[in-house]
């Protein structure tokens, strides 16, 4: 794989992390940008290693990998979604809520875990091609950590604009992506 396709390959593997981080930041009282980059840092460090656990997977069983990880992913987005959407819906605005400025840290690696199982399943395909799985995996790192970074200063601007409605919004972006990652596997 030159080294083009493993860009184009990095960007698109971020994508869904990207979407999931506008979201988050959406969520958060003006998030500052270090907790953008934390964000961002969780997000691509897992996003960089799914590939590789996929790899070794695909070196040992590939077909159970294939299997079964879009429904993994597919019931942590919902799970996930669901529960922004419940406290999207719960919270009522009130002067006694205190905004909320960061995410706890097993929130976000749980969110990135469910994000980064497609990059798994490349991992998995990567296993039967020629590729330098190592600089691959960085490269989905780097392009993830980056656009997550991004699309949280991004929903820092967007959730002003929508209060509460960013965390129904963000559950159904979740929910969504899920449902796509379902779609696009029985759709072939």
């Amino acid at each position: 794989m030159n080294i083009s396709a493993t860009i184009l390959l990095a960007f698109g593997m971020s994508m869904d992390a990207f979407a999931v981080s506008i979201s988050k930041g959406a969520t958060l009282h003006k998030p500052k940008f270090s907790e953008a980059l934390r964000t961002g840092l969780i997000f691509g460090a897992i996003e960089a290693i799914t590939p590789l656990i996929g790899w070794g997977l695909g070196m040992l069983a590939s077909q159970f990998v294939l299997e079964w990880s879009h429904w993994i992913a597919f019931i942590l987005l919902v799970f996930l979604g669901g529960r922004m959407m419940i406290e999207g819906f719960r919270g009522n605005g009130g002067e006694d809520e205190e905004p909320q400025h960061r995410h706890g840290f097993w929130l976000l690696v749980t969110t990135a875990i469910a994000t980064s199982l497609d990059a798994m399943a490349v991992g998995v395909g990567l296993a039967f091609l020629q590729v330098n799985i190592i600089a691959t995996a960085l490269a989905i790192g780097c392009a993830t950590m980056i656009m997550s970074t991004l699309g949280m200063m991004v929903g820092r601007f967007i959730g002003p604009l929508l209060g509460k409605r960013a965390e129904i919004l963000g559950g159904i972006v979740l929910i969504g992506i899920g449902a796509q990652i379902l779609w696009a596997h029985f759709a072939g």
